[in-house]
């Protein structure tokens, strides 16, 4: 199927993927948790693939968990959706859509699937949004941090 859309539009499909916004309130306000990739070390939001049936919040959140060893509270609202190109194993790159989840984050482990492959970091708003190397997703963490609330669960 994949190789009869490449025929016919002459392109790559893009695929879907999902990323938890973890957040909470400080004392200046919203802070955002961003993680390091395992492979540049650039700050990323936790972020994967849904797995089958998997509902797209529910995806999320379980990305929260085995990236950044996160729970909370997950919004069935998406913040918003950003494109970037994922580059594979074989060199290949694939265009992907992101689907962003704000979570209200209520707990941190201290200890999870890959915390030796990751740092993390509480970050204001502003230098979230600055941090982060796709310039949709900082808009998309800019325009969450103006109000946050309105995607509670």
């Amino acid at each position: 199927m994949a190789e009869r859309v490449r025929k016919l539009f002459g392109t790559v499909p893009c695929r879907l993927q999902v990323a938890a916004l973890p957040w909470r309130m400080g004392a200046a306000g919203a802070e955002i948790l961003l993680i390091t990739s395992r492979d540049t070390g650039r700050w990323v939001l936790p972020k994967g693939w849904p797995e089958a049936r998997e509902p797209l919040s529910v995806a999320a959140a379980r990305e929260a968990v085995e990236e950044a060893g996160l729970t909370g509270t997950i919004s069935h609202i998406e913040a918003g959706r950003y494109f970037y190109a994922k580059g594979l194993a074989s060199g290949e790159e694939v265009p992907c859509e992101v689907l962003v989840f704000p979570l209200q984050v209520e707990s941190m482990a201290d200890k999870w699937k890959e915390w030796r492959e990751r740092e993390r970091r509480w970050v204001p708003v502003a230098e979230a949004s600055g941090m982060v190397k796709e310039p949709d997703l900082g808009h998309i963490i800019a325009l969450f941090g103006a109000d946050p609330r309105r995607f509670a669960a």
